[in-house]
Formats: C-alpha cells, structure tokens, sequence
C-alpha cells in the first residue's frame, strides 16, 4: 500500500491565516493538528494542537504547573482574546523543525517511519509539492492492525 492509498481529506491552514479560526478547526472536527502551507501550496509545518495549547498557557504556569491551581482566570476565557489577530505563524516554532511530510508513492512502512521518527500525529503526503491529503496516527493503526 502507497501513502496516496491512506490519506484522508483533510483541512490545511497558511502560515499567515488566523490563530483562532485554526483553532475552531482543530476542535470542531477533534483533529490532532493542521498542516500549514506557504503561498504556494507547498507544506511548511505542522501545527499540533498541543503547540497551540503551549502558546495558550503561560510561560510562567509551564515552568511550575503548581501555580495552575492559582490562576484565578480559566484557560477557556483566555482562548480568544490570546488567539485574536495572531497568526499561525507565531504559534510555530522560531527555528524550523523538520517536517513530517512523504511522497504519494511512499509505502506504509516509509510513512510510519517519519511518523515515528518526528513524534507526529499526522504527515502529509504531496505529490507534485502538493499536498494532496493526510494520514493520522490513527488511520495508520486502523489501517496495519487485524480488524
């Protein structure tokens, strides 16, 4: 089986699209993250909704999660004043990561391999530097495990 045999449609996002409005994305349809592509279509990170997650909670909170239970105000009324008129690109980060992305002709095993390798929920399959879909983590083990 080729990566092109396993995607599923998914949403993408631009590196310069609105925070929140990927965020409503990632929640409503419970996805583990969004593929971000640059102007020309191309795939140029993953954003994982915990990085969104890690932009919504304080430095200060992360460091000493005990201060948490401090914290009068709830991470819920803080979403959307924190991800109003931010980018996608400010909640990516600073230094590029490599980029869970394979060719339509790559196998399961290839594809599983980035997956692992880079720790990501979902990679992103191009083929003529398109993005043509995407294969989850778990669409991977629906698809290798005995049903």
């Amino acid at each position: 089986m080729q990566a092109r045999d396993m995607v599923e449609e998914f949403p993408v996002t631009s590196l310069d699209a609105d925070a929140l409005e990927a965020a409503k994305v990632m929640a409503a349809e419970r996805l583990p993250g969004l593929v971000v592509v640059d102007a020309r279509g191309r795939p140029h990170s993953i954003l994982g909704a915990s990085q969104v997650v890690r932009f919504l909670v304080p430095r200060y909170v992360q460091d000493d999660p005990s201060l948490a239970g401090v914290v009068g105000e709830s991470l819920a009324d803080q979403v959307a004043d924190k991800l109003s008129g931010v980018s996608v690109r400010r909640l990516l980060p600073e230094e590029p990561q490599e980029l869970a992305v394979v060719h339509a002709d790559d196998t399961v095993l290839e594809l599983a391999a980035v997956m692992a390798r880079l720790r990501s929920p979902l990679v992103a399959v191009v083929e003529d530097d398109q993005v043509v879909g995407v294969v989850t983590a778990s669409r991977l083990l629906q698809l290798v495990t005995p049903q």
